[in-house]
């Protein structure tokens, strides 16, 4: 399937922005809705939006994407004319680089990037609101909300991904449906040193640890009726406090441990030493690759909630200091289409946000990721989420060595967090 569908994208793309035109300009400032609402612009004739030849564009992306933005940016060359200068660029210092960039007009047209950067990106001013119209209603709508931020869309989301429950079938055959039941599974089955891994390490991994938390009822941030978040932590409360104290019973059944962080982790589960691992996609290869039999679940709740992972959404991000906004809109454009989501698909093996394109998708695997995602909620974009990494991970290591009491500890990192606010 993979050949076939690109083939699809490269030949189908001509037809594809003839369909799009140009649009209006993504830097006009307008809004975007999640749900679609807003009118489609009128659309301008690729003739007028991007004549043959007539214009080029830069794009950063990161040493994970650069084959599949090359191998997409040459498709979308050969059929517009337009240069794709596709720019590698460390993951780690696209968004400073771009923030230190924009304003003194040296830096791209567009960025590749994960969606909670919208935040600092738009609290800074360099990238622009994105239009989609109608064709927002055919993504995923958690991939939207991820790119939504004070009621504007500031990308166009071409992946999701998120953890899951990764099972060892030559170790076990079902999952019991509560994260308790799982627990003692694992421990009755030979050979097994843990009943499941959970990466920790010194530091803390909360993400790691999210799913089993936000089956408390104890989210990072609380919602607003329209599923946005706001800036009031939902982690206190009693709820807070009784995933604190499951915190310390995961301690003391071997599931996370201070010394268990990722490549120990990974390791367990290659040694077969546990039946199960809480990870993403990134771990399956190299399990499939030792020969290991692997199915992907959803994390049985733990505490009575559904068990929610956060969502990572990737997408495209328009420079608002771009001086061909005309022809970048082209692209933006572009990646709305099946043709391009599915190209990505099958070049990167992530989950398509287009929903048309997610629905193509028959891998087991990630299949398996989209149906352990579909309670998940996009990592939270807002400033504030900085100075819970800063005490989060802290707490949790605290609880797990047993340096502190669970409630005590939990309600310390809270009053931390809010005081930073």
């Amino acid at each position: 399937m993979r050949k076939s569908l690109i083939a699809v994208a490269a030949a189908g793309l001509t037809l594809s922005l003839a369909a799009c035109g140009g649009g209006t300009p993504s830097n006009t400032g307008s809004p975007a809705t999640t749900g679609g609402a807003t009118p489609a612009s009128p659309a301008a004739s690729p003739e007028a939006s991007a004549p043959a030849g007539s214009g080029s564009l830069t794009i950063w992306v990161d040493e994970t994407r650069i084959d599949a933005f090359k191998t997409l940016g040459d498709s979308f060359s050969k059929a517009t004319g337009v240069t794709l200068d596709v720019v590698q660029k460390p993951s780690q210092d696209i968004k400073t680089d771009f923030i230190a960039q924009a304003p003194t007009g040296e830096g791209p047209d567009l960025i590749v990037g994960a969606h909670d950067w919208v935040g600092d990106l738009q609290a800074n001013g360099v990238i622009s609101p994105v239009e989609l119209g109608d064709k927002a209603s055919g993504f995923n709508e958690l991939a939207i909300k991820g790119f939504t931020y004070d009621g504007q869309l500031y990308g166009v989301p071409y992946a999701i991904e998120n953890i899951a429950l990764v099972r060892n079938n030559g170790m076990v055959k079902d999952t019991p449906a509560t994260f308790d039941e799982l627990i003692a599974q694992g421990k009755a089955v030979s050979g097994a040193d843990f009943p499941i891994v959970i990466q920790q390490g010194p530091d803390g991994d909360a993400y790691h640890l999210y799913p089993v938390q936000s089956s408390f009822g104890a989210p990072v941030f609380k919602t607003d009726a329209s599923g946005a978040y706001t800036a009031e932590l939902g982690m206190g409360g009693p709820e807070g406090t009784k995933f604190a104290e499951y915190l310390k019973k995961l301690a003391d059944e071997k599931v996370v441990s201070a010394s268990i962080g990722a490549d120990q982790a990974k390791q367990a589960f290659l040694d077969q030493k546990t039946p199960y691992m809480i990870t993403g996609p990134w771990n399956v290869k190299p399990f499939q690759d030792a020969g290991i039999d692997v199915s992907v679940l959803a994390v049985p709740s733990a505490g009575g909630q559904p068990a929610a992972p956060f969502l990572g959404v990737q997408g495209v991000y328009l420079s608002s200091q771009s001086k061909n906004a005309l022809v970048a809109n082209q692209f933006i454009e572009y990646m709305t289409t099946p043709e391009a989501q599915d190209a990505l698909y099958e070049l990167g093996g992530r989950e398509p946000a287009l929903t048309e394109s997610a629905a193509k998708v028959d891998d087991p695997i990630l299949k398996g990721f989209a149906e352990a995602g579909k309670d998940g909620q996009p990592m939270p974009a807002l400033p504030e989420m900085g100075a819970v990494w800063t005490f989060w991970g802290g707490a949790q290591v605290s609880i797990i060595s047993g340096k502190a009491d669970p409630a005590t500890a939990w309600a310390e990192m809270v009053k931390n967090i809010q005081a930073k606010f």
